[in-house]
């Protein structure tokens, strides 16, 4: 494929990707414009030449595979990296020398929002809001009734709810990413060139933890800042999101630039051609399941977080997809399953065996038998300090004690194996897992538990902030431990996914399943339609 293919050549003029985004004018002055910007660390090429440009009152998007060269470019635009000599930055018409100074960004008007947020969960949304301001500013005397009433006065112009006084510890994901987002845009907006809008938002997989409302509320404060006159840089896996957020694409590939997009003329297929450079092979392929009179899991009467008096079986070798909108339990149910938070009641059935919920433990659902891959990777399923080794084999690690000393060379020896079963890349045990892509992450956490050979494998959105092209290779793992036997309960927002990889899908609303999806039902579409339906049948 060439770097610019017929049906997507550079686009000259911006079409209006989703109604309430203006888009920008003709021969505006970018907000920001790149040129011939290149990167190496080492001998590896991470940027070649790159160009971007974002213009006035526009939604960006960034496309591209896990080391494509985009955190690259979004380093440089922090001043975290340096470019190479030859490369140009243009910020409102006026060239900008490169490297930037530390925090110079501030100065130019743009600002960044991360997967992490930078949030200190501890301090309340106020302090959180005015940390910086505060930082860079003498004063004897802080009036935080003042500053709540700011604060509040802030979220109400972006038609937001949000508690002044309350702990970030306690918000809602949704709410910590709006907050953050918000404080991003008043630090942009208070930036020497950001005068009158015309200042830049760079949002780096904002919702890759949000549940598909969240991402709808998150959507709506974006209209709304570049509706000022903003500009926003969107990066993100998540190409449905991508084409109903955005006005223009520039995606690249193995550190170029392989194309420029207008979103209003392009298709899923089309963007994934372009991010992977070949056309995507078929679907995952397996034959249908047939349920089998004796279960092998049996859920009975959960009750616990927004759910209410659930009852699933799951086949032994079955996929079972289960979805739902924000608010009906979809959230809480593989939490509840494996005793990470607590039931009020209900019990499970597994190998023949019936447990109590309530009181319930992760270590005591591990020995009957259970494995849990969370939606969070970093937080919850993995210690990112630590090296590939040490998290691909944390729950066998038993088995390599010899006496009084651990066998550290079988260890790494198995730990290999495992990284090359399941495609781990980079192919190094010993580089910390943090280092790692968010698919490669992913392909560890399912390597650490399906050595153990689980009964019960429970997913929760598996293929979050993953590249489409290991996102395809993850379906194939889950596939193969379903085949091998495990039964398998996939929560997930992502109805495409659940639409590829399951054998049934139930459809949960106000903490109940009232739905049921088999054979030809199970489509993204029909998903998606009884998950806004919501009406209750029997099962």
């Amino acid at each position: 494929m060439s770097r610019a293919t017929t049906s997507f050549g550079r686009a000259s003029k911006v079409r209006a990707g989703i109604a309430g985004v203006r888009p920008a004018e003709d021969g505006a002055t970018p907000v920001v414009a790149v040129r011939h910007l290149s990167k190496h660390f080492g001998g590896a090429r991470a940027l070649d030449g790159v160009e971007l440009t974002v213009l006035p009152g526009e939604v960006h998007g960034l496309l591209g595979q896990n080391g494509s060269g985009k955190s690259t470019l979004i380093k440089i635009l922090a001043g975290y990296h340096a470019p190479e000599p030859g490369g140009e930055l243009q910020v409102n018409g006026e060239h900008v020398r490169l490297p930037l100074r530390p925090c110079q960004f501030r100065e130019l008007g743009m600002s960044f929002v991360h997967q992490d947020l930078g949030l200190i969960p501890s301090l309340t949304v106020t302090e959180n809001l005015r940390l910086g301001e505060l930082a860079s500013t003498r004063r004897w005397h802080i009036s935080w009734a003042r500053e709540r009433a700011r604060a509040l006065d802030l979220f109400g112009r972006y038609g937001l709810r949000l508690n002044p006084a309350a702990r970030v510890a306690d918000l809602s994901p949704i709410d910590r990413a709006l907050l953050g987002i918000v404080r991003a845009v008043e630090e942009m907006r208070a930036g020497r060139s950001a005068q009158a809008g015309r200042g830049l938002l760079v949002l780096d997989e904002p919702t890759a933890f949000l549940p598909r409302q969240g991402t709808d509320q998150l959507f709506a404060l974006v209209r709304e800042i570049v509706a000022g006159g903003d500009s926003v840089l969107f990066v993100s896996h998540n190409l449905d999101e991508v084409l109903r957020i955005t006005d223009r694409v520039t995606v690249f590939r193995d550190g170029r630039v392989v194309g420029v997009a207008t979103t209003a003329g392009a298709t899923e297929a089309q963007l994934v051609e372009l991010i992977i450079g070949r056309v995507l092979g078929p679907a995952v392929a397996h034959q249908g399941f047939t349920q089998t009179a004796q279960p092998a899991v049996t859920i009975d009467g959960l009750r616990g977080g927004q759910l209410r008096d659930v009852q699933i079986s799951v086949g032994r070798g079955e996929v079972l997809g289960v979805a739902g909108l924000l608010g009906s339990g979809l959230e809480d149910l593989p939490y509840l399953l494996f005793g990470a938070r607590p039931a009020e009641s209900g019990s499970i059935t597994i190998g023949g065996q019936q447990h109590s919920l309530p009181g319930l433990t992760p270590l005591e659902a591990i020995r009957m038998g259970m494995a849990l891959v969370p939606a969070d990777r970093q937080q919850d399923g993995s210690i990112g300090s630590l090296t590939v080794v040490d998290n691909i084999t944390m729950r066998v690690i038993d088995r390599y004690f010899r006496r009084m000393y651990l066998d550290r060379p079988s260890l790494r020896r198995d730990a290999r194996g495992l990284i090359e079963l399941f495609g781990v890349r980079p192919a190094r045990p010993e580089m910390d897992y943090a280092s790692l892509s968010g698919g490669n992450q992913q392909k560890v956490l399912l390597a650490k538990w399906l050595q153990t050979n689980p009964a019960l494998l429970l997913l929760h959105e598996p293929t979050q902030g993953v590249d489409v092209g290991a996102r395809r290779q993850i379906y194939q793992v889950i596939r193969e431990a379903a085949a091998a036997g495990t039964a398998v309960i996939c929560a997930s927002a992502d109805y495409e996914q659940l639409a590829e990889i399951c054998d049934r899908v139930l459809i949960l609303a106000r903490g109940r399943v009232v739905r049921e999806l088999l054979g030809s039902e199970i489509s993204k579409d029909r998903i998606a339609e009884h998950c806004l339906l919501g009406v209750p049948v029997a099962v």
